[in-house]
């Protein structure tokens, strides 16, 4: 292998910009994180500082990478988010988020709960947007704002514009929904096929590659391509897909193609992933939630700033049930993880799809109580990836695709490594099951 087979993949995330350096098999020759704050001006407003985040936060991260002989980069980042911005494309507004109120529509909350994202939410972005900065010459999602800063292109994939729909209709922007919220159509990123070439990065020889979401960044370097593959997305959003070999529907649930061909995957995303736990790591003191006695935990729920999968409800908030006098702050802790890692057997029970195995992609597997968290509360091995930037990764795959060394996202597959595998314990199975069924019983979940 030569250096010239290096690729870079950067992930825009919610806490941070993480990117890495890899070869052709798909090793980690070089990564850097650069933090960056989530801003939550109310309970249910979910920011960026889009210029900090977006623009300045790859330029830092590719500096630091220090790999002037990288083929090329491509971005990935989370969905929705939405800044406007100026002729430099700098940042005018705040970077809304994904669950952010200015993205709710008008009398949403009013109406049952729906199994897939809210619909129009990027609409009521660009309405907010639009309004906020009329004179912007750009509204754009985070990877526009990247792919622009790196290279002085703003443009995104299909994938990421097709998540805004009504707004992106599968062939183009609509003329008449942009009308509707004020903008023209001229004023939204160009739309490219993910894995395409784009343009060249400033100041260096690299392509810069169109990448994808975050999530589908991780998918196609994963490995969970079976039937009955279990991916678990641990991030600060808590995301779950089961690999089927024919789409179904179920309520609550989302099902979406896999990148495998003639697969479907069925879950959904959660706020009971890292958001939830990094607030607990704030409010409560340290603790070792491995030196809890079993018996002797609470039960959270797990709802900060509500519940996307599978309740789909942005009014929900916390409840802990069970606290005594006895427990501590690592007892509150070790309820957390499971917490989150009910979610987990909650998505996977509620899909009805047998379970072959469960793979754990994201930052979050370094947390090795999340993980023990998820094996004992599911009754399975956990199998916990190589690389931890599992987006970041799979955009460096998709960089190989723009200069012609790879022909296939199939090919992703010989990328997916697993680092070791977590087993369920048996003297915390019996009593965190009861705490499962306590936890469905609170949620009201259908399968209590």
């Amino acid at each position: 292998m030569s250096r010239e087979d290096v690729t870079i993949g950067i992930d825009v995330g919610t806490t941070a910009v993480k990117a890495i350096a890899a070869d052709e098999s798909g090793n980690v020759k070089a990564r850097v994180r650069i933090p960056h704050q989530l801003r939550v001006p109310a309970p249910d407003q979910l920011e960026h500082d889009a210029d900090e985040a977006w623009r300045r936060g790859p330029l830092t991260a590719l500096e630091q990478l220090a790999q002037p002989s990288a083929r090329a980069v491509a971005v990935s980042a989370m969905v929705p988010s939405l800044t406007a911005v100026d002729a430099a494309g700098r940042p005018l507004t705040p970077g809304l988020l994904y669950g952010d109120v200015r993205g709710q529509v008008p009398g949403a909350s009013t109406r049952p709960a729906q199994p897939v994202p809210a619909v129009g939410e990027a609409v009521e972005f660009l309405r907010w947007t639009a309004a906020q900065a009329p004179d912007a010459v750009g509204c754009w999602p985070a990877p526009a704002v990247a792919n622009h800063a790196l290279a002085g292109e703003a443009v995104i994939d299909f994938a990421t514009a097709i998540t805004s729909l009504p707004l992106f209709d599968g062939t183009g922007w609509s003329s008449a929904v942009c009308a509707e919220c004020g903008v023209t159509v001229d004023r939204m990123p160009r739309v490219e096929t993910f894995g395409a070439a784009a343009g060249q990065v400033h100041g260096t020889g690299s392509v810069l590659a169109v990448g994808t979401i975050d999530a589908l960044c991780e998918q196609l370097v994963a490995g969970a391509d079976n039937d009955g593959d279990v991916l678990v997305l641990c991030g600060t959003t808590l995301i779950v897909w089961t690999t089927i070999s024919e789409a179904r529907q179920v309520p609550g649930l989302w099902t979406i193609p896999h990148t495998a061909a003639g697969k479907s995957q069925i879950g959904g995303a959660s706020n009971a992933g890292g958001l939830f736990l990094g607030w607990v790591d704030r409010v409560f003191g340290p603790g070792d939630p491995e030196a809890v006695d079993p018996r002797r935990v609470p039960v959270w729920l797990p709802y900060i700033r509500g519940e996307r999968t599978p309740l789909h409800d942005p009014d929900r908030r916390a409840v802990l049930d069970g606290l005594d006098l006895t427990q501590d702050a690592a007892a509150l802790r070790r309820a957390a993880y499971e917490a989150s890692a009910f979610v987990v057997r909650q998505l996977i029970e509620l899909s009805g799809a047998p379970v072959s195995r469960i793979v754990a992609s994201g930052g979050g597997t370094r947390v090795q109580p999340w993980m023990q968290a998820i094996a004992d509360a599911t009754g399975r091995p956990v199998e916990v990836t190589r690389v931890a930037e599992g987006a970041a990764l799979g955009a460096a795959f998709l960089a190989r695709m723009a200069v012609g060394l790879e022909t296939t996202i199939a090919d992703a597959a010989r990328w997916a490594r697993i680092e070791r595998v977590v087993e369920p314990r048996p003297t915390w199975t019996g009593p965190t099951k009861d705490r499962y069924r306590r936890f469905l019983e609170l949620s009201g979940s259908r399968l209590a």
